[in-house]
């Protein structure tokens, strides 16, 4: 399942040329053209999808072990896999895709802050049990 708008599913196709690194009948992999540093990687399903929830299981199953390739190839021994999902998490291409970003040094690569917030095991006890409530994740 493709998109004919999509940017992502154009280069699949091959309507736009990309730095292909990695194909299969499920995964296509190539060079980000807007690199965050040397060897930065999408790693994307063909299947057209906007969000991860949106991409069936079989279509996701290669996904990481392209990317932990292309990381290796890339020889980078610090390296981000980053996965957004829509506009307030920074999503920009609507295609699910994976970035493997090697992080060279710290001026290079990806820069991230963690706005972590206090919590305690009653609070985290009540999640668990919210989200486990829905039944549709096995413990």
């Amino acid at each position: 399942m493709s998109s004919a708008a999509c940017l992502f599913c154009k280069i699949i196709k091959g309507d736009i040329p990309s730095f292909k690194l990695f194909e299969s009948d499920k995964v296509f992999a190539f060079l980000d053209i807007q690199p965050l540093s040397r060897g930065h990687a999408l790693v994307i399903p063909k299947f057209h999808g906007e969000k991860l929830t949106d991409i069936p299981d079989e279509d996701l199953l290669e996904i990481l072990p392209v990317a932990k390739k292309i990381a290796l190839a890339s020889g980078a021994t610090d390296f981000n896999i980053l996965q957004n999902n829509g506009r307030i998490a920074h999503q920009v291409v609507d295609h699910v895709h994976f970035h493997m970003i090697p992080k060279p040094n710290e001026q290079e690569g990806l820069g991230i802050s963690w706005p972590a917030k206090e919590s305690d095991m009653d609070k985290l006890k009540a999640l668990y049990e919210d989200i486990n409530s829905s039944g549709s994740i096995p413990v």
